[in-house]
């Protein structure tokens, strides 16, 4: 394995971790942000109006993004067998 194929497996996998968090995480700190400006604004203090908007939201997200979230993952699993033999030899 040269060390330009072994930097180039962990950018793929680092890119691929990256935007599968912001996908999960981006919207569900965006409602967090929201919430948390409407609660500085009615000085309503309580801890599950900022848990359950984001947990509705991070679950939606999830039943969305999820297909394409296993495609991405699946593609980079087969890429990675498929290197398998030009890696040792």
């Amino acid at each position: 394995m040269t060390s330009e194929l072994a930097i180039s497996l962990i950018f793929d996998a680092v890119l691929n971790i990256t935007l599968v968090v912001a996908i999960l995480i981006g919207p569900g700190m965006v409602v967090g942000l929201l919430v948390s400006i409407f609660q500085a604004a009615t000085q309503i203090n309580e801890q599950t109006l900022t848990f359950l908007p984001r947990l509705l939201v991070t679950l939606g997200m999830i039943v969305f993004a999820g297909p394409w979230i296993i495609k991405r993952i699946v593609g980079m699993f087969e890429t990675l067998f498929l290197m398998i033999p030009g890696a040792i030899g």
